[in-house]
């Protein structure tokens, strides 16, 4: 297992200060605010730590202010309802004082039911694509300083684009995008762990979907970027130690605002997850 994904094991596992109430720290790597994905994963493990014999099949989220990295978050679960199939959670994340995120998330056991998917995108397996080495090497020197120094650390998820046009030129394209992702060392066969991380790398890349139609990028700095709300829907076991497929779209922007989704596959073309975001795409104004 790598470093990276050694940390971010120790940052999902929060400390249960009492029933219901739980702490999360941040990395301290110079980020101004948090990284919403952390948020998710950190507040999906609360949610968990209060549910028996179920697992997570949805999560709505909403951002509600930029969390501060250098003090602790702490996660107050709302234990709203526990049924004879489905358990429903609301967790509040607090700092100074105030909320600064809100996610609602239900739990269901397991039982048998009808059956059917989409047909996963026919692409390049991930062997084929571009190492996240050999992704450093062609792109490092086009990133502003912040980024370069984020893509310069070692990481606990692995990302391979499957088209690398779009990061060389600034056209307008159609704005979907498909990766492969996993995490950089095993994780086993427990599927809430493999839930909260892919909860926490499902905020990726997700808004920067929305930027390809106006040929922007993620770290553009005339824009103002951030995550508004986020879902994530399990439909299937999987293991995010394996390669998954990110299959991403953004159907609409307008008015300040940007509305992305994602599907995620196994190598064996099984649907696993879905996921939504709505983000602020805002340009900043000229002084």
């Amino acid at each position: 297992m790598s470093r990276a994904l050694d940390q971010l094991l120790a940052i999902l596992d929060i400390e249960t200060l009492e029933e219901n109430l739980f702490r999360g720290v941040s990395p301290q790597v110079g980020w101004q605010r948090v990284f919403g994905g952390q948020v998710i994963g950190q507040a999906l493990v609360a949610a968990y730590r209060t549910v028996e014999r179920r697992t997570a099949h949805s999560l709505h989220a909403y951002f509600l202010r930029p969390g501060d990295p250098t003090v602790p978050i702490i996660y107050s679960v709302d234990r709203i309802r526990d049924g004879g199939s489905f358990s429903t959670r609301r967790v509040v994340a607090v700092q100074h004082g105030q909320a600064i995120f809100s996610m609602g998330t239900s739990f269901h056991k397991l039982e048998e039911g009808l059956a059917h998917q989409m047909k996963m995108p026919d692409v390049s397996p991930p062997e084929s694509l571009a190492s996240e080495a050999e992704l450093k090497e062609l792109l490092i020197d086009r990133l502003p300083p912040q980024v370069k120094s984020y893509w310069e650390r070692e990481r606990p998820i692995e990302i391979r684009p499957v088209d690398l046009t779009r990061y060389l030129s600034p056209e307008k394209r159609t704005a979907t995008q498909q990766m492969w992702i996993r995490a950089t060392g095993e994780l086993g066969d427990d599927l809430p762990l493999n839930q909260c991380v892919l909860a926490y790398a499902s905020d990726f890349t997700l808004l920067d979907t929305a930027l390809i139609a106006h040929g922007r990028f993620i770290f553009d700095p005339t824009l103002m970027l951030a995550s508004l709300d986020h879902s994530v829907w399990f439909h299937r076991r999987f293991r995010i130690d394996d390669w998954l497929l990110y299959a991403q779209d953004s159907p609409s922007s307008g008015g300040g605002r940007a509305f992305c989704r994602g599907t995620l596959f196994t190598r064996s073309g099984e649907l696993v997850a879905s996921t939504t975001q709505e983000g602020l795409v805002r340009e900043r104004r000229r002084e």
